[in-house]
């Protein structure tokens, strides 16, 4: 049998987005809309307690990708987003999405 798993991986990630943000290179955990894809400051707040916190638009997408595949019960998608969040922006992270 022929072991194909390398070239399986190389698919996976073939098309992934990578954004470049204060000198580094950063992979999103999946693709967003391309009018997102900027690294202008926004400001997001959380819908629970209404707390507000600046973050990259990219990552604002990045959010709201998570949000929707929670209502979608996506939830292999919405670890891999908030795996991401943490990594990436922790303070963000703690005021919208913990």
């Amino acid at each position: 049998m022929i072991d194909l798993s390398h070239m399986i991986q190389d698919m996976k990630t073939k098309n992934q987005q990578v954004v470049h943000y204060k000198g580094k290179e950063i992979k999103l955990p999946f693709n967003i809309p391309t009018q997102w894809f900027s690294s202008e400051e926004i400001t997001q707040a959380n819908h629970f307690s209404g707390q507000q916190t600046t973050l990259p638009r990219f990552a604002g997408a990045v959010r709201n990708t998570i949000l929707q595949a929670e209502l979608m019960q996506d939830y292999d998608k919405v670890r891999k987003g908030l795996d991401w969040f943490r990594k990436h922006f922790a303070s963000q992270y703690m005021v919208l999405l913990d």
